[in-house]
């Protein structure tokens, strides 16, 4: 199983709440800039880490970051 970094999961999370704002409104190219950068972002540091050693799947990585922003693990409290 892939274990993503804080930072990559924090990508993800900036990425998740551009798509959110972006299409809260009527599709503009503007309006939806953010969100392409943001996920643009996120695919590069998805890249990046799974290249890092030790070498992890870059798709079972990305799906890891996903999982761990839009499907948390409820606390243990």
């Amino acid at each position: 199983m892939a274990k993503p970094s804080e930072n990559l999961i924090e990508l993800c999370r900036a990425a998740v709440e551009a798509e959110r704002v972006a299409t809260a409104e009527p599709y503009t190219k503007e309006g939806w800039a953010a969100w392409m950068e943001a996920a643009e972002t996120f695919q590069r540091a998805v890249v990046a880490e799974a290249g890092q050693e030790p070498k992890q799947s870059r798709y079972e990585l990305e799906q890891a970051a996903k999982k761990a922003v839009l499907h948390p693990e409820p606390d243990g409290d």
